[in-house]
């Protein structure tokens, strides 16, 4: 058998007909379906920014949008030299903290914690509310700039420290082709974006209407030069889940689903 024939086997014996089985895991959990079914296809969690599954990433098909990862920005502004002493606390999440609190906003269904989520999330090429943008370098860096005279908040001087009351500060850089440094903190997108998704390709499995798997599809592998002209685009977007509290940045990266549905190539019952 070859890899995809093994895999179609793997949904035929293990998905197909079925609908996710999350007894006992937490409810509350955004992923416990997708966790069901990498289980199925005997994938086990890990940190590993490699393809799943014998060359193939495997995709869990969620209501609206999919996600291609969840990647850190590898240099915020609370972490750089300059500007690290502006910001609150001595612990990088105490930092990122502050962050939040600076060019977040509160959320009051959440008891008024801050987030970096929703409308302060800077788009591609153009301003939001909040004096954010994300630009493309010419490197292929992405880059997310802030810009003191763009900020719309009335009371933005009350709550930016005067020292970033600046055009164009770097708030967020992400790496594109080439990282300085071989820590792997500082992968570039191009490392994690390929090492995914342009091995073999990826693969999705879809329910009908009873909530069942029904059918398993393929599409093709995709690299970083295909990935951000999605970005500049704005098919590909940042949709970063940044919150007070939470040590993790949450930085996704996603696609909507039709565009998804775009790239599928091999579709098999």
């Amino acid at each position: 058998m070859t890899p995809k024939e093994k895999i179609i086997d793997l949904f035929r014996t293990n998905v197909k007909g079925k609908t996710p089985n999350v007894d006992g895991k937490n409810e509350r959990h955004d992923g416990k379906k997708g966790h069901w079914l990498e289980e199925q296809f005997g994938i086990t969690a890990n940190a590993d920014n490699e393809a799943d599954l014998w060359g193939y990433e495997l995709k869990n098909e969620t209501s609206s949008k999919t996600t291609f990862g969840d990647w850190s920005a590898n240099v915020y502004v609370f972490t750089t030299p300059r500007y690290a002493s502006l910001f609150a606390g001595k612990a990088k999440f105490e930092k990122q903290n502050s962050f939040v609190k600076i060019f977040g906003k509160p959320n009051e269904a959440k008891g008024g914690r801050y987030s970096w989520s929703g409308s302060p999330c800077p788009k591609i090429d153009s301003y939001n509310d909040f004096g954010q943008i994300l630009l493309i370098e010419s490197n292929k860096d992405i880059v997310a700039l802030y810009s003191y005279s763009q900020d719309k908040r009335t009371d933005k001087a009350d709550i930016v420290p005067k020292e970033l009351q600046i055009d164009n500060l770097e708030i967020a850089r992400w790496y594109g082709e080439h990282s300085p440094t071989p820590k792997r903190t500082d992968k570039c997108l191009k490392a994690k974006l390929e090492d995914k998704f342009n091995d073999k390709g990826w693969f999705t499995c879809k329910t009908n209407e009873r909530g069942e798997y029904d059918k398993i599809c393929f599409g093709k592998p995709v690299n970083y030069d295909e990935w951000i002209l999605l970005v500049r685009k704005g098919i590909v977007f940042f949709d970063s889940g940044m919150y007070e509290g939470n040590k993790r940045p949450y930085s996704q990266w996603r696609a909507n689903n039709d565009f998804w549905d775009s790239l599928i190539t091999e579709t098999y019952e």
